[in-house]
Parts: structure tokens; sequence; C-alpha cells
């Protein structure tokens, strides 16, 4: 990355492209000791975000990867299936591998995104999606995205489903350490779609 391409991102994108990047981190695979401890570290405001990610990071202090990736596995392995189908397709069609995945790979196609070679997910997951999110944002394969481009991206395959998903995540019955990570999903989701909705982009 360029000197000349690091200037042109304000403050607050860093920060949402980190935050979808967290996101789409704790939802790739369980997250190992590495990654609890980090999120242990964070301190939340007296936001609702903020409070959600207060809540999060207590919780990770006390949570063992060995009971977090069992947890993973319940909500989205299962024996067949876990309890959360965690891609766009299934929650806007009832079905995998339909239209949002064709769409989403034209889009990624489009903008030089390919699936990595080691990934054997559908790229509509939404771990993969938040990656996406947050790697436009600040350029990471290429020029970082204006907003017009991240709201269009967003409004096509994020907006629609990602809160229900997230919304689904905090109640599931599965849910203790994912519980506020559906939180932290759900209102991040609210607060980025108001923002492109005022942003008129």
């Amino acid at each position: 990355m360029t000197p000349a391409t690091q200037v042109q991102i304000a403050a607050e994108d860093r920060l949402r492209a980190d935050l979808y990047n967290f996101l789409g981190l704790l939802l790739s695979a369980p997250p190992d000791q590495m990654l609890l401890d980090q999120t242990a570290g964070l301190t939340g405001d007296d936001s609702d975000l903020g409070q959600a990610i207060g809540v999060l990071a207590k919780l990770a202090r006390v949570t063992k990867p060995k009971t977090v990736e069992s947890e993973y596995t319940r909500l989205f392995i299962g024996l067949g299936r876990g309890e959360l189908l965690p891609y766009a397709s299934y929650y806007l069609t009832g079905f995998l591998n339909e239209k949002p995945l064709a769409t989403l790979r034209q889009d990624m196609a489009a903008r030089g995104l390919a699936r990595s070679q080691t990934v054997f997910e559908p790229e509509d997951n939404i771990a993969s999606l938040m990656e996406m999110m947050g790697a436009m944002i600040v350029g990471r394969f290429g020029t970082p995205a204006d907003l017009g481009n991240q709201k269009t991206f967003f409004n096509r395959h994020i907006g629609p489903w990602a809160g229900h998903f997230f919304a689904d995540l905090e109640t599931a019955k599965e849910s203790v350490f994912f519980a506020p990570v559906g939180t932290v999903g759900r209102i991040f989701m609210e607060i980025e779609a108001e923002a492109f909705r005022l942003g008129g982009a």
C-alpha cells in the first residue's frame, strides 16, 4: 500500500474496516487463544455498540478455546448442519448456492476479487462478506472503494440479510460466546445501513 493510499482513508473508515475484519475473523473459524486474548482486551464506550463490545470482551476473558470451538461447531457445522446457515443465498432464498451467490461472484470478478484456493466455503458466507467489505474500505486489493461503491456492495450483498443473521446469532440456542458477537454485528449493520442511507452516495 502506498503512503498516498493510506492518507485517503479517514480514521473512522479504518475503524469501520477493523470492525468488519474483526467480525469476519470471529466467524470464519473458532477463535484461538490469541484472538480470545485480543477480544478480551477490547473496551467499549456507553453507546449500544460499545456496551455490546464490552460484554463480548468480558466473555472472552473467561472462555477457553475448546469451549468456543464446540460452540462454533454446534452453531455452524453440526451433524449434517449447524443451528445456523450463515449464507446470503440461504437467508434470501431458503436454499444454498442460489442467485445471491452468482451475483456476488460477478461483483467479485468485476472488482478483481477471487476466493482463496484454501477456502472451500461458498463466497456468500457472512465471514467472507465481512472481510471483503473491510478490504474494500481500506483498499487491500487495490484502490480503496469510494462511498458509492461501498454502499452498492453493502446494499446488494450484506444489507438485505446480515442484520437478520446477527439477530439470529444473538438468540440462537447454542450461542454463549457468540451471542454478543451477534449483538455487535446487528448494531453495526444498523449503523452502516443508516450511514449509507444518509450519505446518499
